[in-house]
C-alpha cells in the first residue's frame, strides 16, 4: 500500500513545533474554529508556523466560519491546506478552492451510511471521517468507512495503541490524531512519538 499520511492536529505550544518538526508528519494541523479547547488566533498560528519544518503542510481548521475570512487569511499565506469541520456546504467547498487555491479538507461526522455518501460526494480534495459528536477523542463505527470509495483521513478515537488496528481494518489514505497523544490536554512528546511510529511500522510491514 502507499505510505499512511499522518497529520497531527492542535498543536499550541513551541515544544508541539518541535516535537513535530522531529517526528516529520504530513500535516501540523491548528485549530481556528472558534470556543475550542486548542483555539488559535491566526497571529499565534502564524508565530508557531514560521518554526515549521519545510515539508510539512499547515493545515488551518474551522468551524461554519466566514469563508471570506479564511480567504484572506489563505491570501495572507497562513495554510497550506484548509479544514473545514462544520456544516458548510458543497458550494463553499468549490469557492474556497477555486479562490484560494489551497487543499481543502471537509470533515464528516459519520453515524449512519447516509453519512458515507455525504462524504463520497463531496468536492472536497480530501475528506475527513470523524465521531458522530465531533472532536470527543471517541471512534465511530470504522466498518461504515469501508463503503466509501475514495481516499480519507480516518479521526476520532485513535490513540498510539489502536492506530495499527484502525490501518490493518479500513485502510484509510491518512490518520488524524490530536488528543490521543496528550496527557492532561497537552501534547505529550513520547505519545507523539509513539503513534507515528506506530504508523511506520505498519507501512514497513505492509512493504514485506
Amino acid at each position: 500500500m502507499n505510505d499512511v499520511r499522518i497529520k497531527i492536529c492542535g498543536l499550541m505550544r513551541p515544544e508541539d513545533i518541535e516535537t513535530v518538526n522531529e517526528l516529520k508528519p504530513d500535516f501540523a494541523g491548528f485549530i481556528l474554529a472558534a470556543g475550542r479547547a486548542r483555539t488559535l488566533s491566526p497571529q499565534r498560528m502564524r508565530e508557531l508556523t514560521e518554526g515549521l519544518r519545510p515539508g510539512i503542510l499547515r493545515s488551518a481548521v474551522f468551524l461554519d466560519q466566514d469563508p471570506e475570512w479564511i480567504r484572506e487569511l489563505a491570501a495572507e499565506d497562513l495554510m497550506d491546506v484548509i479544514q473545514l469541520h462544520g456544516h458548510e456546504s458543497d458550494e463553499t467547498v468549490r469557492q474556497l478552492q477555486r479562490q484560494t487555491g489551497r487543499m481543502v479538507i471537509k470533515a464528516f461526522r459519520i453515524e449512519s451510511g447516509a453519512d458515507i455518501e455525504k462524504a463520497r460526494e463531496s468536492s472536497a480534495d480530501l475528506v475527513l471521517l470523524d465521531h458522530g459528536a465531533g472532536g470527543t477523542g471517541e471512534a465511530f463505527d470504522w466498518s461504515l468507512a469501508g463503503d466509501l470509495g475514495r481516499p480519507f483521513l480516518l479521526a476520532g478515537g485513535l490513540d498510539p495503541d489502536n492506530v495499527t488496528c484502525a490501518l490493518e481494518k479500513i485502510r484509510p489514505y491518512g490518520v488524524d490524531v490530536s488528543s490521543g497523544v496528550e496527557t492532561e490536554k497537552r501534547k505529550d512528546p513520547e505519545k507523539m512519538r509513539r503513534f507515528v511510529e506506530a504508523v511506520r511500522r505498519f507501512q514497513i510491514s505492509e512493504r514485506r
